[in-house]
């Protein structure tokens, strides 16, 4: 493992223990409700919006032949798309199926970060949209495993005290 990938997993590895943390004690009818009064992500949806791009990240790290893409998900949770109350259970996969998801491609991306070139991580990100932001491939992969990672996590931990639930710490 080189000094790129030791330096992103152990955060990453945080955040996704974070995420189990957030969803462990949640009734399952309840991830994908909305407060009432509040426009927010709930879980299903921010767990479902973050597993999209393990994939997209694999495919900049040159590594796309571990991508497992789901039209499914890409419809329900692509950028842009609007979080939804689903209160029959309707609408969304399962809180349980999208954290599985979420769980599976997020160590496929971490178990790849860990074998990739350190030559790979100083190359010009490729996504136009985030040149700004992320200059290179491993700035691009810093932030979306931690930044983009935790402001969805953030949403989850408010979104989670509307509904009554108590912290995670």
């Amino acid at each position: 493992m080189g000094q790129f990938a030791a330096s992103v997993i152990p955060p990453a590895k945080a955040a996704l223990r974070y995420a189990e943390g957030l969803v462990k004690d949640l009734k399952p009818e309840d991830g994908a409700r909305l407060p009432k009064g509040v426009k927010c992500n709930h879980a299903v949806w921010a767990l479902g919006h973050l597993s999209l791009y393990p994939d997209k990240l694999l495919q900049a790290i040159g590594r796309p032949e571990l991508c497992k893409p789901d039209q499914r998900f890409e419809e329900l949770f692509a950028d842009k798309k609007e979080c939804l109350d689903d209160p029959g259970g309707k609408l969304y996969p399962s809180l349980h199926e999208v954290m599985e998801r979420f769980r599976e491609r997020y160590n496929a991306l971490l178990n790849a970060v860990a074998e990739v070139p350190e030559s790979v991580f100083a190359g010009p990100n490729p996504n136009e949209r985030m040149k700004e932001i992320a200059p290179t491939v491993g700035a691009m992969v810093v932030f979306m495993l931690t930044g983009h990672t935790m402001m969805h996590l953030g949403q989850i931990s408010t979104w989670r005290r509307c509904l009554g639930y108590g912290p995670v710490f």
